[in-house]
């Protein structure tokens, strides 16, 4: 190459801080100390709030105390709640798992080190709010008071499945409890969620919505409609971006978190943004709390980043050995957030060790009942299959004539 030519360009591929084999490494992390970041007026804009999308607002020290501005004034039973919803839905996720490896269900997805997020947002929200759940928001359902049988019967895909089989046994769906149906289109029940709360908007009413996503799907065209959207029009809701670390075996840095927060996205559409410990209960709640405040004001949308750790496989088709270190789930400096709030609880006095023990036996045999009834209308296994002719069924109000003649031939 001659003295004058340009040096050749290359090109960057992101790659995860540590693989199989090497030490766990979340030194990338912008972390902060519990208390240290101030709580702005729920009227403060974009601008003025550049700085939080890039620190992290933590109230949960390492002695388990409530510190700082963002410590919410919140009654122990609302914790203890808070709680048991996800020491149920964790035992929950180890039975249907379970269940999926017994070949009684299809798929499934845990939600493990990531409870606190949809637990403590649930119990913020209002009753007749619209959740527009990702893949691992099951803890809302549990905390808003869903039947287990129910949720378990659409694992299943049994005769008692309320979505006969047409979803994917994680995509849950709840009219009554306002948990919109996922999508497996990654992306699509963000831009739906402020499509609600502008209609919401323009009818006069004073519900929102929530809309979640996680980080790698950030990437897709959906995230930035619906930014653009809920700029421009103010629409009342949550943007909700998961960052548990990997989209499947792909890096969060795939997705640009490498480069800038995820929260630092809202700045730049004028929405703002908040970057939240998602494994800190009381940070959730606190900053939920906040985001709700702002949209029932007419103040628009908020944009908040949770980091947290995707403890477990992506779903039951993923082995995440082969891409990142054995030790990644205990090493994160987040920690647990069963273990946070149980070590918090302790501190004020309103919880125990033996109180976590029973409990946790308690919710061992409930889930182990609800599993047996849920099984005795069938599983994946052993049947019963539904019949053919409800695939026509449920899709249009009167049934088009050539979907008639389709069922005929059928002979369904």
């Amino acid at each position: 190459m001659g003295t004058n030519e340009p040096p050749r360009l290359t090109l960057q591929v992101p790659e995860p801080p540590a693989r199989p084999g090497d030490k766990p490494d979340f030194s990338y992390l912008k972390l902060a100390p519990a208390g240290s970041v101030d709580r702005p007026p729920v009227h403060a804009s974009a601008a003025q709030m550049h700085d939080y999308a890039y620190s992290l607002v933590r109230v949960l020290d390492d002695a388990g105390n409530a510190v700082g501005p963002w410590a919410p004034q919140v009654d122990a039973e609302l914790l203890r709640t808070g709680l048991r919803a996800m020491m149920k839905t964790r035992v929950f996720d180890t039975r249907m798992q379970l269940a999926q490896r017994q070949k009684k269900a299809s798929f499934y997805m845990q939600c493990l080190g990531e409870e606190a997020l949809a637990v403590a947002q649930g119990l913020a929200l209002g009753a007749d709010d619209m959740f527009f759940p990702s893949y691992r928001q099951q803890g809302y359902l549990i905390v808003r008071g869903m039947p287990l049988v129910d949720m378990m019967c659409q694992v299943l895909s049994n005769s008692k499945d309320s979505l006969k089989g047409r979803q994917l046994p994680v995509m849950y769906s709840s009219r009554k409890l306002g948990f919109f149906s996922i999508s497996g289109n990654l992306g699509t029940q963000f831009i739906q969620a402020v499509g609600w709360a502008m209609a919401s908007a323009i009818k006069g009413d004073s519900k929102i919505a929530s809309g979640w996503i996680g980080d790698g799907s950030t990437a897709e065209g959906d995230f930035h409609y619906a930014l653009t959207f809920a700029a421009v029009y103010r629409a009342p809701v949550i943007l909700n971006v998961v960052n548990n670390q990997w989209a499947i075996s792909s890096f969060q840095s795939i997705a640009g978190g490498a480069e800038t927060t995820f929260a630092a996205r809202g700045v730049g559409y004028g929405v703002p943004a908040l970057r939240v410990d998602g494994n800190d209960f009381l940070a959730v709640y606190a900053a939920s709390q906040w985001a709700i405040e702002r949209a029932r004001s007419n103040l628009g949308p908020t944009l908040i980043e949770w980091i947290t750790y995707r403890a477990a496989a992506h779903s039951t088709s993923d082995d995440p050995s082969k891409y990142r270190p054995a030790e990644d789930w205990t090493s994160f400096p987040l920690g647990d957030p069963v273990q946070r709030l149980k070590q918090h609880l302790i501190r004020i006095a309103a919880w125990s060790d033996e109180e976590h023990a029973r409990t946790q036996s308690a919710l061992e045999e409930e889930v182990k009942a609800a599993q047996k009834t849920a099984e005795s209308f069938g599983t994946l296994a052993t049947g019963p299959l539904p019949s053919a002719s409800t695939m026509f069924e449920d899709v249009y109000k009167e049934m088009p004539e050539h979907l008639r003649r389709q069922r005929q031939q059928a002979g369904v």
